[in-house]
């Protein structure tokens, strides 16, 4: 039985993160590796997949193959269709989020000294990377958000001890999510690139080039 293999081709064909159990699932009871066995053929698919144009990478839903993030430039032009371009302001708010939750959205607009505008906060939410997990017991009873799986998974994050450090992020456009093989088109392939705002009052979410390309996704 190659092991390996079997796991490699699931990886493919399920186009999604698979846990150790899912992968354990795909044998009869008569053929079904122990856990230390199927936990080894993935080390050693990893080991196999240095150098290749791909990775097996663990995320928080499990494991997945994805594209090198380094080969994102050229991966990116096989499709017509340009990704949506999130804004400076949005990744700001994105990257608030994840340090310092949960946080309300005054907390976020305390700590980047504008006020946040709600369309951001709506577009992390739709995007499933941001949602509310409680709320805080003071006057008005703000909603309190938080990172999400999807956010984990999409950024190419085990958990959230997997975030590079503030000093280690020179720059917030160095931000960008992983490029898994089965690839949703709008942030597939993107170094996202945040614009800086055109004014202290102009916080636009995407870039003038991805918004007809977003628009019509999303219709």
């Amino acid at each position: 039985m190659q092991l390996k293999s079997i796991i490699e081709g699931a990886l493919l064909a399920a186009g999604r993160p698979l846990t150790l159990e899912e992968l354990m699932q795909l044998f009869d009871l008569t053929d079904r590796p122990s856990e230390e066995e199927l936990r080894a053929a993935v080390d050693e698919l990893a080991v196999d997949c240095a150098g290749r144009g791909v990775e097996l990478c663990e995320v928080a839903s499990g494991y997945r193959l994805q594209v090198r993030r380094e080969l994102g430039q050229w991966i990116s032009r096989l499709w017509e269709e340009k990704p949506a371009r999130y804004s400076r302001a949005l990744l700001e708010t994105l990257a608030i989020i994840a340090y310092r939750q949960p946080i309300t959205r005054g907390d976020i607009e305390e700590v980047r000294g504008v006020a946040v505008n709600p369309n951001i906060i709506r577009t992390l939410q739709e995007r499933e990377w941001v949602r509310v997990v409680g709320h805080r017991d003071v006057p008005g009873r703000p909603e309190l958000l938080a990172t999400t799986r999807e956010f984990l998974d999409q950024f190419g994050l085990k958990g959230l001890d997997g975030l590079p450090t503030l000093a280690e992020i020179k720059d917030i456009e160095q931000v960008s999510p992983e490029i898994p093989l089965a690839i949703e088109i709008e942030v597939a392939g993107t170094e996202v690139n945040a614009l800086r705002r055109a004014d202290a009052g102009a916080e636009p979410l995407f870039d003038e080039e991805s918004v007809a390309t977003d628009e019509k996704h999303d219709g």
